[in-house]
């Protein structure tokens, strides 16, 4: 029989409200420039320089140290949204409000938009790659 993993449990912030998501966890180990940093068309991390390059962000519950700032984070959130190659969720050290103005703009679109929600850097870890489920209550379990 194998044995049963305790289920962990955090309490994030929610930054900007959507719907509930889960998937694997994909906790980056470096900040991301979104603009040329992630594809748009496919989710995946098209930074060469970055260390998880080629890993895929769509579907993910991405939890994200920090951002290298682009105006065009947005447009890029925005056009991943539309593509249906978006993050399950977004967990992140500090808020992004260009980054996060994309996930805003889709809502007023009517697009279904995945929660963002604001944990501690330290807490991350403890999600790598567990299927991972946040609510929209800001509750972060796997």
């Amino acid at each position: 029989m194998t044995p049963q993993r305790e289920t962990i449990f955090a309490r994030g912030e929610v930054l900007v409200a959507g719907a509930a998501g889960q998937g694997e966890a994909l906790v980056l180990t470096a900040p991301i420039s979104f603009w040329g940093g992630v594809d748009p068309a496919s989710g995946r991390i098209a930074d060469v320089r970055h260390p998880q390059y080629g890993l895929t962000i769509a579907g993910k519950v991405l939890f994200l140290p920090g951002t290298i700032g682009s105006s065009s984070a947005s447009a890029v959130l925005l056009e991943l949204v539309h593509s249906g190659h978006e993050p399950a969720a977004i967990v992140l050290h500090e808020p992004d409000a260009i980054l996060l103005l994309g996930l805003i703009v889709a809502r007023e679109m009517g697009w279904e938009t995945p929660m963002a929600v604001k944990l501690e850097r330290e807490r991350f870890e403890a999600f790598r790659g567990l299927m991972t489920r946040v609510g929209d209550d800001g509750v972060i379990s796997a």
